[in-house]
């Protein structure tokens, strides 16, 4: 395995995980914030967003969301190519992220991006993953040198080009746009232990769920996909507060040159 070896692991790892990314529009051009002239049911309850029907209290969760300078998501989901994929992240809207990516069997990813600097660091598994087919002498060297090591790059790299759009909240939250739906209100909820209204829609084979906060900024917490090809959850927390993304200390890092 050559020095290149963390560039092809980066694409292995992210290819999935990217897709899904752009796949958060859903909610924009998907059966949540589809532009079909949606007009949800007729609002009649007196619980949370008593005032509001199901398509305004989406509305008004879109909206709050994308006021976002920060947060932390965790993705669970089944692809169709890669099988499970978990993410970890907190990411921010000047580009810094730290969190794992793990796909199928493949292994974990840590990811920090802090300023024009990415640092990517990958467990055993990843590393063993990627030295298939080759002499094991050669990934047994691989793995001594880079396990429990970060590997540096520069933002702004062709290496680093799929991690920095990853790092990009604002990616993630140009999916988040409040246009008409048909939004149906289905009960109160809690997602980690803040209290929600259910909001749920269905397409085809599929059955959509967004959970809104009632408590403080009504912010979208939870969106999940049930049915068809790639069923997801992806919960958002942690809003606006800082990215623990820091350089690691100088002899954590692999000198691969």
């Amino acid at each position: 395995m050559s020095a290149t070896a963390p560039a092809r692991l980066k694409r292995a790892a992210l290819a999935a995980a990217l897709c899904t990314a752009a796949g958060l529009a859903l909610t924009a051009c998907g059966p949540l914030g589809a532009l079909d002239g949606g007009t949800g049911e007729e609002n009649t309850d007196s619980g949370p967003y008593a005032d509001l029907s199901g398509p305004e209290v989406l509305n008004r969760g879109l909206k709050a969301t994308r006021t976002a300078k920060s947060l932390r998501l965790e993705l669970t989901m089944r692809t169709a190519a890669d099988g499970p994929m978990k993410a970890y992240l907190a990411v921010n809207t000047k580009g810094d992220c730290a969190g794992t990516i793990s796909v199928g069997d493949s292994g974990t990813t840590e990811l920090i991006k802090t300023g024009d600097t990415v640092y990517t660091r990958f467990d055993e598994a990843m590393l063993r993953k990627e030295g298939e087919g080759r002499p094991k002498e050669e990934t047994d060297a691989v793995v001594k040198m880079l396990l429990g090591k970060w590997v540096k790059d520069a933002a702004g790299g062709a290496d680093a080009k799929d991690l920095v759009h990853f790092c990009d909240l604002d990616s993630y939250l140009d999916g988040f746009r409040a246009n008409d739906n048909i939004a149906r209100k289905a009960g109160e909820s809690t997602v980690n232990d803040t209290p929600t209204l259910v909001l749920t829609e269905t397409y085809r084979d599929e059955k959509y769920t967004a959970h809104v906060a009632t408590k403080g900024a009504p912010y979208l917490l939870r969106v999940q996909v049930a049915g068809g090809a790639e069923p997801m959850s992806l919960t958002f927390s942690e809003f606006n507060r800082p990215v623990p993304a820091e350089k690691p200390a100088a002899k954590d890092i692999a000198d691969i040159d």
